[in-house]
């Protein structure tokens, strides 16, 4: 009796170990080949038959990682929804990570040379006025004031 429980319980623990593939699931995670949009959203003929593809693979019991590889296998590479990490596609993790590095980078660099500039600027000195001009200045000052 004890090794039938500890048989039910170790099952019971490796069937729980890898959760049950779903449509939903999946759909959020590849493409339409057709219309390239993703495939929980899609209206094109051609996702019908890829929703009737992955309820198939589900239906045998496939893991979500095997009906993705199932799906490149009939559709291309072009049905996931995500690129995979090697190759040219690489790029497209890399790219995004360098460009908020630089921007990190540049951030900073303008933080030092902002906090090393000096706190006040000095007015540049206004020349000096002719002694006519100062006096019909304080006239015309004295007049406005009036």
């Amino acid at each position: 009796m004890r090794i039938l429980l500890a048989l039910v319980l170790i099952l019971g623990l490796a069937g729980a170990a890898e959760p049950k593939a779903s449509l939903p699931d999946i759909e959020d995670e590849v493409m339409c080949v057709e219309c390239r949009t993703a495939l929980n959203v899609s209206t094109a003929p051609v996702a019908d038959q890829e929703r009737a593809f992955i309820r198939e693979k589900i239906a045998d019991g496939l893991t979500k990682q095997q009906i993705k590889d199932a799906l490149v296998d009939a559709y291309g590479p072009d049905v996931l929804g995500e690129p995979e990490p090697k190759g040219f596609d690489l790029s497209v993790w890399i790219v995004p990570a360098l460009l908020v590095a630089l921007a990190a980078g540049g951030v900073a660099l303008l933080a030092r040379r902002w906090r090393r500039a000096p706190a006040t600027v000095a007015a540049p000195a206004a020349p000096d006025l002719d002694p006519e001009d100062a006096r019909r200045l304080d006239a015309e000052l004295t007049a406005f004031d009036r």
